[in-house]
């Protein structure tokens, strides 16, 4: 912002008493006005900075952090179910592995809101575990079997079934069941108006460019139905998601991106439920109860390579670099990849 200048006034005034043969007159200056000038030595006002939203580091869109929970919504994807909608004002997102190969995004959402985010599919168990870090946050699904529904009651989530839920369900036209349930996020908050309590952070941020190992292509071969690719473009300082040589676009064509990708390894193992009607068995995953497992972290180009380590359902995930230092992301979206540890991410 420009200093603001003072107005340099100058009064000058003659005094000529001189004798007239017939009439004494004194002679006055009236002032004379300047125009403004700056002076390098003046001080300047910087704007106030806004305050940071707790799940991106990034400063709030709006000016203020808004006093409301964290948001997280069960997004499909199977190959079905996309181009899925919202998912660019998530402020983090998680892509877990389900049956039958293909994976699930739980899409995080605190400072910003979307009009429209979906196809809502139901909850699975693995939510408990990744949830569990954002305090009491609303989870938003279309049912789930009876064991998990169960667990997520027992948990400190905050279930919100939107078959109980229906009156904030927008049904999309061209879109069949079960790829036609979506819904905006200020309904979603609207069903908890009293709860205004923000997300503690869940990752440290910090502008300092890392050291690490150039890497701007990411491949996560998931299954032939998510055979994810993120590349780094220099210019946003993002990575943008595709399937092979595809863009992964949403219903606006916006290309699914993130300035950080955390690919964290995970011990899969499956059952002991049935997850649907032609034997797929439920995924389990320990993220919290004493669990670790290596982590590669991508962020400006770089790789850094570490561990993740996590105690306790309440704690938040500690991701650690080879050298014991805390691994800082970059502010912005986070896409958090919950990838199997038999499958071989490559980067180059």
């Amino acid at each position: 912002m420009p200093a603001m200048s003072k107005r340099a006034t100058r009064a000058r005034r003659v005094l000529a008493p001189l004798a007239l043969a017939a009439v004494g007159l004194a002679a006055c200056s009236t002032p004379t006005t300047h125009k403004p000038r700056h002076s390098a030595t003046e001080p300047t006002t910087a704007a106030p900075a806004a305050p940071a939203c707790p799940l991106t580091g990034q400063p709030s869109p709006s000016g203020s952090v808004p006093q409301r929970p964290a948001l997280a919504v069960k997004v499909d994807n199977y190959s079905a179910a996309r181009p899925q909608s919202g998912l660019d004002k998530a402020d983090i997102v998680f892509e877990e592995p389900v049956e039958g190969g293909i994976t699930r995004y739980v899409a995080i959402f605190q400072c910003q809101d979307t009009s429209l985010v979906g196809p809502i599919r139901s909850a699975r168990n693995i939510d408990i575990g990744i949830l569990g870090q954002f305090g009491s946050p609303l989870l938003v699904n279309v049912g789930g079997i009876d064991p998990v529904i169960s667990n997520i009651e027992a948990s400190p989530i905050v279930e919100n079934d939107l078959r109980v839920d229906s009156s904030v369900i927008q049904n999309i036209p061209g879109r069949v069941a079960p790829y036609d349930t979506y819904s905006a996020t200020t309904a979603l908050w609207g069903l908890h108006p009293h709860d205004t309590t923000p997300p503690n952070p869940v990752f440290a941020y910090s502008t300092v460019a890392p050291s690490g190992t150039p890497a701007t292509s990411i491949s996560i071969p998931f299954s032939p139905d998510s055979d994810v690719t993120w590349n780094y473009d220099a210019t946003s300082g993002q990575y943008l998601r595709s399937y092979g040589p595809a863009p992964d676009l949403l219903s606006d064509g916006v290309q699914n991106s993130a300035a950080n990708v955390v690919v964290q390894f995970v011990q899969v193992t499956y059952g002991p439920w049935l997850e649907n009607d032609v034997g797929g068995l439920e995924v389990q995953a320990n993220l919290y109860q004493d669990a670790s497992g290596p982590a590669e972290i991508f962020r400006n180009g770089v790789e850094i390579t570490g561990t993740w380590q996590r105690n306790a359902l309440a704690q938040a995930t500690q991701f650690t670099s080879s050298t014991g230092t805390p691994i800082a992301l970059q502010p912005g979206r986070t896409w958090v990849e919950l990838v199997p540890s038999t499958i071989a991410v490559g980067s180059s």
